[in-house]
């Protein structure tokens, strides 16, 4: 693992106890336009076009964004006021098992109208430090559910909210994608928003197991910085 990996101390949370677990990720995939259902992924897809983005060449599409923008802190730092969260799964494979997280697609939409490579590769990619081991939940990995906030005058407002089943599973991206090697991250895509993609100073996101009874969460504030010339 190279220098410019993402070194992430997590909780692994099993049935029987949390367990400590620390993972050196050198591969970060961003999978986008992951949709099962074509309508509902037109819906995304018509919401970035209302902000200038194109829409996709193929579906889904896998960018490659430099591993160490994955992190687990609570406060990220990006370029000017532009910037906006996504509520994702993430696979992680790490020391021979898979794991999965509730992660952040944190994106730059001004330069996304540039080019989407180029806006993923702009920003930190939260992910919450708790974890389930992927077999934990693969048997019901369609329940899963995934819900986002954001801050708008002062209040918490839901921004996303949908099951799992809305993206394709984990298994199908990663045969998409040529497979998952170890020390690699994929993040698999994430919901159309209520209302207008929009910024905000914070961003929460859970990911809640109806069947186990229990919830990853993670919650960042986003810090712009000026933006000079």
């Amino acid at each position: 693992m190279g220098e410019s990996a993402a070194q992430l101390n997590l909780t692994v949370q099993t049935k029987n106890g949390d367990e400590p677990f620390t993972g050196g990720v050198g591969e970060l995939v961003i999978a986008g336009w992951t949709g099962r259902n074509r309508e509902a992924m037109e819906a995304h897809i018509a919401e970035l076009e209302a902000i200038g983005i194109a829409r996709p060449k193929t579906v889904p599409m896998f960018y490659r964004v430099a591993a160490g923008l994955l992190t687990t802190a609570t406060e990220i730092q990006v370029s000017g006021p532009h910037s906006s969260g996504e509520a994702e799964t993430v696979i992680l494979n790490l020391g021979g098992r898979h794991y999965v997280a509730v992660g952040s697609d944190h994106t730059d939409r001004q330069a996304e109208t540039v080019g989407v490579s180029l806006s993923k590769q702009m920003c930190a990619k939260p992910i919450g430090a708790t974890v389930w081991p992927y077999e934990d939940v693969a048997g019901h990995w369609d329940d899963l559910v995934l819900r986002s906030w954001i801050e708008e005058d002062g209040a918490r407002s839901l921004y996303q909210e949908g099951t799992a089943a809305a993206m394709r599973p984990p298994a199908e991206l990663q045969t998409l994608y040529g497979g998952l090697p170890a020390g690699a991250a994929m993040f698999g895509g994430t919901l159309a928003v209520h209302g207008e993609i929009r910024t905000s100073a914070a961003f929460e996101m859970e990911l809640e197991d109806p069947v186990l009874g229990r919830r990853l969460r993670h919650r960042y504030t986003i810090l712009p910085l000026p933006v000079e010339g």
